[in-house]
């Protein structure tokens, strides 16, 4: 596996690591489950950090020295490709020839060095955009600069050269095959997964306890990287037309747990300057990125978990609060309207208006029958989405690759 400009070691929430670091994590471990000997490759970020660390029985972590030590932004990683590439080059040449039967790259950047060692290795290549620009350019939030067309071109290149492309859900393989051209028959929808071990309900009143937080709050909690993608300004901006009610906003919590992100580093106290100027920093409680067993908590904390990004491959947050029992509001964009189930699991809501999710929300806490019956059918909607299914799945889409190869080159 590829994983160039984010390590699956890195914790998720802030800087470059989200949900595609689970991913990363998640499916090499249960990969490793079913027998198949992963290897990721990242780059390294740190003089400190060992060449190699074994993650799991199975599955080791390649430190690649490409660039200088520290955490680059996104933008500035195709510069270091070519350092990057030739480190992966260099650990296959230690090996006997055929070490590795596939490679499978995660977003466009992995996919260009995946591109060039599947040419040289003669094996296959398979890969996942997670993001794609063409889609972000789409839906931007207001004021975001679009991606490049240098992105744009580069992701072109990436989907013409797989051997197999991996979508998350259905309207991403669409979006593969009508913005970006891709072979319907090289496309395989796998859906990710959620750890149910790790996420899954309990008890609430324990769970603030352990946080701190009132047993009588109505606690709305944003889990991920803070950046104008994700829209965390959507949710403080409906807290403050919730907080209109005193009799609400003295047990009003709004909780934002995780880091700057992206373009968020740019102003990384946007958001905390905006519930200044709101008049809600009283009602809003900022915490760092957590690991997951205490992310799990926040969930089971929370009332509501929202969503509001303006575009999402998948969304795992979403799929992670559902199995913990807490349904959840998404805007009903890309991959969110197959992580939640509209009326069953949560609620999807159309657009950005602040006033609009705060109607949603307030429905809900309004309501708490609904809101236990939308708990009942989270757990039930999350428990479909398990990574041992994930695994097997891409064990399949892996033999087909193999097999695609090999006629290919008979």
């Amino acid at each position: 596996m590829l994983s160039v400009h984010t390590s699956p070691l890195d914790q998720p929430g802030g800087g470059n690591a989200g949900g595609m670091n689970v991913y990363v994590v998640e499916l090499a471990r249960r990969l490793a489950g079913l027998g198949v000997e992963v290897e990721v490759f990242t780059r390294a970020t740190s003089s400190d950090q060992p060449p190699v660390v074994e993650t799991a029985p199975g599955v080791l972590v390649r430190h690649v020295a490409a660039g200088p030590y520290e955490l680059l932004p996104v933008a500035e990683v195709p510069a270091q490709l070519c350092a990057f590439t030739s480190g992966v080059l260099r650990a296959e040449a230690r090996h006997p020839p055929g070490w590795y039967d596939l490679v499978h790259s995660h977003y466009w950047l992995s996919g260009h060095v995946g591109w060039l060692a599947t040419s040289r290795w003669g094996v296959p290549l398979v890969h996942s955009m997670h993001t794609m620009s063409k889609v972000k350019n789409l839906s931007l939030a207001e004021g975001e600069r679009p991606e490049p067309h240098e992105r744009e071109l580069g992701e072109e290149q990436v989907v013409a050269a797989a051997d197999l492309l991996v979508a998350s859900t259905d309207d991403e393989a669409a979006q593969l095959v009508g913005l970006y051209g891709a072979d319907p028959a090289r496309v395989a929808t796998v859906p990710p997964g959620v750890d149910l071990d790790v996420f899954a309900p309990g008890p609430m009143a324990a769970a603030r306890a352990r946080l701190g937080l009132p047993a009588d709050a109505v606690v709305l909690l944003f889990a991920g990287r803070i950046q104008p993608l994700k829209a965390p300004d959507v949710l403080v901006r409906a807290a403050s037309l919730l907080a209109r009610d005193p009799a609400l906003r003295e047990r009003l919590v709004v909780a934002v747990v995780g880091g700057p992100s992206g373009s968020g580093l740019a102003e990384p106290h946007a958001l905390t300057r905006l519930a200044d100027c709101l008049d809600v920093a009283d009602v809003v409680r900022f915490e760092p990125p957590v690991g997951q067993r205490a992310l799990a908590d926040w969930y089971r904390a929370a009332d509501v978990t929202a969503v509001p990004s303006y575009s999402e491959s998948f969304g795992l947050v979403a799929l992670e609060s559902q199995a913990c029992g807490t349904p959840v509001v998404a805007a009903a964009v890309g991959g969110l309207r197959t992580a939640v189930a509209h009326g069953y699991s949560g609620l999807l809501v159309d657009g950005h208006d602040p006033a609009d999710w705060a109607d949603a929300v307030a429905g809900l806490i309004g309501d708490p029958d609904r809101l236990r019956r939308l708990g009942a059918g989270a757990v039930a909607h999350a428990a479909e989405f398990g990574w041992d299914a994930t695994a097997a799945r891409m064990l399949d889409v892996y033999t087909r690759a193999m097999q695609h190869r090999q006629v290919m080159t008979a």
